[in-house]
This record gives structure tokens, C-alpha cells and sequence, in this order.
């Protein structure tokens, strides 16, 4: 995805009907394309702004901006090519284009397209390509807006930067149906936001992450993430976790992460990082190189359900209940498949091989594991509290489920679950990794009464 005809090109419907009507002012003259402009609604920026111009067209472009800011209309641009730089958008900004048809190439400075304290911004049908030429130092993407009341980015595609595709601080509105991909760092990299939704995108071959949403401090984003297609994203920066993520959740409260596809990614597919009052359900995720689902850190109240998890080293965690307080969720509905157990992880260390794992307070239900080390690991040494199993499907695994029985574990609840061809055990107990005990499930558990293990069936 090296620039925008190497994206698949989606038209809208409302984009079919605006290139339809708009399409005689790109080739015919001013005074057609003028009439045309005036029947839309739209602003004519007439011969200043001219495609495939082949001179820097930055400072008509600002010129268009304000003029139509005033006169409260859009600016559209017809096909062609189109090269700017350091365009800074007006408190209003609406800019229209042809969607694959739009080219606005970077022409080299310090930021590409910038918005900042202003009331409202509209990208819409524009292709956006950085040529991989470098930002300014305080500068993150090809598109950066801080402080965006009302912002929409729709139908666009988003190429070749040399940091994130679109990044936006402090805004509130909604990134559909845009296609980023080829950028050195995050696709897309939301900060502090006010209740965004980013929904219908497609993100692929980002160098760091694909969809970002993390805040300074710990509080209330509630962004809603649904939807998405995202694959191929790399650690390019290193690190154990904190790059290579499909949907990467850091200290954002109250969002929902659903209906998404998830593919290769190096870490992991969605990870949720110190991040209250979260949902992630009816998500797609497959081939990740460390654990796909990744609930982890200082984290209260999470939903995991009805995902399907298909190759990775870890199929879902719930972790960092003695260190940092993660706790507190249900995880049922999810298909949890071909767990291999092996990591990229750049320090060599190998995962448990678990389908899911959890620590503390939480309910595992009503889900199916397949082709795993363990099928459910359910505490970790002394990790362990108030966690209960009930009314799963374990198949073709070397354990069933494995249960902390170091001292100080806590509370468990290990029933009406069905565990087939385990080929060393159907419920064990565990000291860390190893196991220490025969089949609970046959055996009495009498020796471990924070142990409650019944009518589980062993085949």
C-alpha cells in the first residue's frame, strides 16, 4: 500500500452521487465547474487551485480555505494530483474530493494537514499521501488535529508517512470508511479523545500499531472501535508489547472494541492496557504473534465475549491482579483455537500455551478451546482469587485446566465443564508451571479447600 491506488477504493454511495454530479468540473471549464459548485453547495476555488498543476498549489489552497470559510461552503477539489504543505485548516474546514480520484501529495515542511482549537474539520473522498518525506518534531501524522469540537474523516485513504497516518488529540467525531496503510508508526493514534467512533476502516502495513487509543491519564474515552479490517502490523520500534498491536487500548475507560478483524500482527491482536468498563466482543483475530486478546495491568470491569481466536501464542488473558490490581470481568461466547505456545517475544521467553487465563474475580464461561498447552489456566503461584469455570469445552489439549495450588492462592470454582483428549490430565493442580497433582477431576480435591471442583466430565 505504497499510495492510494494500491488500496482497495471503496465509493460510498453518497460519494457515487457527488462524483456523478461533480465529475464535468474536472474536465470542463471554470464557469461549468463554478455552476456545479454553486448546485452542491459546495466552493469553486476556480483557477487558483488547479490539478495536476505541477507547482506547489499550498498557498491557494489557504487562500480557498478562507474564502470559503466565509462564505460557510465546502472547498471541492476534482481529480488530479494536487501538492501542498503546511496547510493549517480553518475553524470550519470541509474539504471535498473524489474519492482514489483526489490526490493531495505532500510537498515537504513541517506538517502535511493541521487542525488545532478549531469548532469543526470535514476530510472527505481526498487521497492523502506523505511520500514518506519527514514531520516536524511536535508533529505525529499526515492529518493532525488537536482539539477538534466535530471531526469527520470519511472515504479518504491515508499513504506513505514517515510517522502515523491520522492523529488526533482532544476531539470528539469519527474516522469511517478510510483506508490507511504504508506509515512508519501508528494507522491511527487517537490521545485523549471525546467519545470518537472509528468504524468501517481498513489499516494495514503500519510500522508500530494500527488503531491507537490511549489517554495521558487514566479516565473516560469511551470510543467506540467497530467494525474495522486491520492486519499486518509490526513492533518496528521493538519493545515487549507497548508496539505491534492491531487495537491497542492504554489507559482509555469505557470503550468498545467490537465487530472487528484482526490479522498478523506481532503482538497482539487487541490489546487493553490499564482500561476500565471495557467490551470487546464478536471480534475476528488470527495469526498473533504473542496473546491475541490481551487484558492486562491495572484494568476493573472488562467483557470479553463471543470472539474467535484462531493461532497465536496465548489465546486470552486476563492479567497483573498482585501488582497492579487487574480484575474484575466475564469471559464467555469466545472460540479459542490452534494456540502454539511460542512467542515472538524479543527476550526469548516462552508463554503458557494457555486458550484463556485469568486471575482474579472473574467468570469463564460457556467457551470452547481447541488445540492448546493448557485449555484454561486459572491462576499463576499465588496470582489467584474468586475465579470461576463452569460450562466450557476443552478438546485436544496436554491439560485441561490448570489451577494454582500454590500457598496464598485464592478462591476457585472448577465446574460442569467438559475437557476430551487431554493428554496429560483433565484438571490439574499447578505450582507455577509445573504440575503437582493427579486428576482433580477424578481425585478428591479435600487437600486444597480453596478448591472447588464438580461434576466436571474427563474423556
Amino acid at each position: 500500500m505504497r499510495h492510494h491506488t494500491a488500496m482497495s477504493v471503496h465509493l460510498s454511495r453518497r460519494a457515487l452521487v457527488a462524483g456523478l454530479c461533480l465529475g464535468p468540473a474536472a474536465a470542463g471549464a471554470s464557469s461549468a465547474g463554478s455552476r456545479i459548485a454553486d448546485i452542491r453547495g459546495t466552493f469553486d476555488p476556480g483557477e487558483a487551485v488547479r490539478p495536476n498543476a505541477g507547482r506547489d498549489q499550498s498557498a491557494a489552497l489557504r487562500d480557498a480555505l478562507v474564502r470559503a470559510e466565509a462564505t460557510g461552503r465546502p472547498v471541492f477539489m476534482p481529480p488530479g494530483r494536487y501538492e501542498i504543505a503546511e496547510i493549517d485548516l480553518t475553524p470550519s474546514a470541509h474539504i471535498i474530493g473524489i474519492p482514489g480520484e483526489t490526490r493531495l501529495v505532500f510537498g515537504g515542511g513541517r506538517h502535511m494537514l493541521r487542525a488545532a482549537h478549531t469548532r469543526r474539520c470535514r476530510l472527505q473522498g481526498l487521497s492523502i499521501e506523505g511520500g514518506d518525506r519527514p514531520l516536524g518534531g511536535d508533529v505525529k501524522a499526515l492529518v493532525d488535529c488537536r482539539d477538534v469540537g466535530d471531526l469527520a474523516i470519511d472515504d479518504c485513504d491515508v499513504a506513505a508517512s514517515a510517522g502515523a497516518g491520522i492523529a488526533l488529540t482532544g476531539c470528539a467525531g469519527r474516522i469511517e470508511g478510510t483506508r490507511v496503510g504504508a506509515v512508519r508508526a501508528a494507522g491511527i493514534d487517537l490521545v485523549d479523545s471525546r467519545g470518537l467512533t472509528v468504524a468501517g476502516n481498513v489499516v494495514a502495513d503500519c510500522g508500530d500499531g494500527g488503531i491507537l487509543v490511549q489517554r495521558l491519564d487514566a479516565g473516560a474515552d469511551d470510543t467506540i472501535v467497530r467494525g474495522n479490517r486491520v492486519s499486518r502490523i509490526r513492533a518496528r520500534s521493538g519493545g515487549t508489547g507497548q508496539h505491534g498491536n492491531g487495537i491497542n487500548l492504554a489507559k482509555a475507560n469505557g470503550v468498545v472494541v467490537a465487530d472487528n478483524r484482526v490479522d498478523d500482527c506481532d503482538f497482539s491482536a487487541i490489546r487493553c492496557f490499564s482500561s476500565d468498563n471495557l467490551q470487546v466482543t464478536g471480534n475476528i483475530l488470527t495469526r498473533s504473534g504473542e496473546t491475541a486478546l490481551y487484558v492486562e495491568f491495572a484494568f476493573e470491569g472488562a467483557i470479553v465475549a463471543n470472539n474467535l481466536v484462531d493461532d497465536a501464542a496465548v489465546g486470552i488473558s486476563f492479567a497483573n491482579f498482585l501488582e497492579y490490581g487487574g480484575r474484575l470481568g466475564t469471559c464467555s461466547g469466545n472460540v479459542v483455537r490452534n494456540i502454539r505456545g511460542h512467542t515472538r517475544l524479543p527476550n526469548g521467553g516462552e508463554p503458557s500455551g494457555a486458550g484463556i487465563s485469568a486471575e482474579a474475580d472473574m467468570a469463564i464461561t460457556g467457551n470452547v478451546v481447541e488445540n492448546a498447552w493448557l485449555g484454561l489456566q486459572l491462576g499463576w503461584g499465588p496470582y489467584l482469587r474468586d475465579v470461576t469455570a463452569t460450562g466450557n469445552t476443552i478438546r485436544r489439549v496436554r491439560i485441561g485446566i490448570a489451577v494454582s495450588v500454590v500457598e496464598g492462592a485464592g478462591a476457585a470454582l472448577v465446574a460442569n465443564n467438559l475437557v476430551s483428549g487431554a493428554t496429560q490430565g483433565g484438571i490439574l493442580g499447578m505450582r507455577w508451571a509445573d504440575a503437582v497433582t493427579p486428576d482433580l477431576a477424578a481425585a478428591a480435591a479435600g487437600a486444597f479447600p480453596h478448591l472447588t471442583i464438580a461434576a466436571n466430565r474427563v474423556s
